[in-house]
């Protein structure tokens, strides 16, 4: 495992080779690596080379330090996506290569509250279906999902069909949905969404809330979405204006 000579930085080439050892599962997820002291006389450097090494690993969010306990291999997520871009999550899921898959908890009507109303104004709602699932790629949860629909532009019963939302208003509510707009915000550890989504508490969560609208301006869904940040990887991309 001891580096080989070469014209690069000694520790460019220990960076590489640690994601190698990652990618092959020597060192697998979640998994704390060797000591420094352990870990350099296996690469065959030193501890200085190797800490810079981790450094930048640590930058990249490859491997995660934990002070007193010592470096693990930081998760990677499920599939990556520009947050810039309107897609349906199962979209999402299938153009990174994995299996997309919904599970419904509850799929039912309620009565709007205040909150409804403000939030699809000028639109006047009556009623609405408010449905939650869980959304998986490959079996592995990664998104819970609550969304609310005006109950005049769908029924309850393809509402709760597991299949994308925006297919479903496309297809029966012949509404198109052409753009959001988001909120983004970090959430603390709340029992119930963590217990949902199967994963530990101190576990970062990100909760993006998107009114859907039509080409009319007209808000026809609404969606409170809880990714779990070790899964999904947003990124934007900001141009100079």
């Amino acid at each position: 495992m001891s580096i080989k000579v070469d014209s690069r930085l000694l520790y460019l080439q220990v960076i590489d080779r640690i994601k190698q050892e990652i990618k092959c599962g020597h060192f697998k997820e979640n998994e704390r690596l060797p000591s420094e002291n352990e870990l350099a006389k296996m690469m065959g450097v030193s501890r200085a080379t190797l800490r810079e090494a981790l450094r930048v690993l640590e930058e990249e969010n490859i491997v995660k330090r934990k002070h007193g306990v010592g470096t693990f291999v930081h998760p990677q997520p499920l599939f990556s996506s520009g947050i810039e871009q309107l897609t349906s999550i199962t979209s999402l899921i299938e153009q990174s290569g994995k299996k997309a898959g919904s599970t419904i908890l509850k799929a039912e009507h309620i009565v709007q509250a205040d909150e409804d109303c403000a939030e699809f104004a000028p639109r006047l709602v009556g009623n609405l279906i408010q449905i939650e699932r869980v959304r998986t790629a490959n079996n592995k949860p990664v998104v819970f999902c609550i969304d609310k629909i005006p109950s005049d532009l769908i029924d309850l019963e393809v509402a709760g069909r597991e299949e994308s939302l925006f297919e479903l208003m496309d297809v029966y509510a012949d509404k198109q949905i052409a753009y959001a707009v988001s909120h983004i915000d970090a959430i603390g550890y709340e029992p119930n969404i963590y217990n949902v989504l199967d994963c530990p508490s101190s576990q970062p969560l990100l909760l993006l809330k998107q009114m859907h609208y039509t080409d009319y301006d007209e808000p026809v869904l609404y969606s409170v979405n809880y990714f779990r940040t070790d899964m999904v990887d947003f990124h934007l991309v900001r141009k100079r204006m």
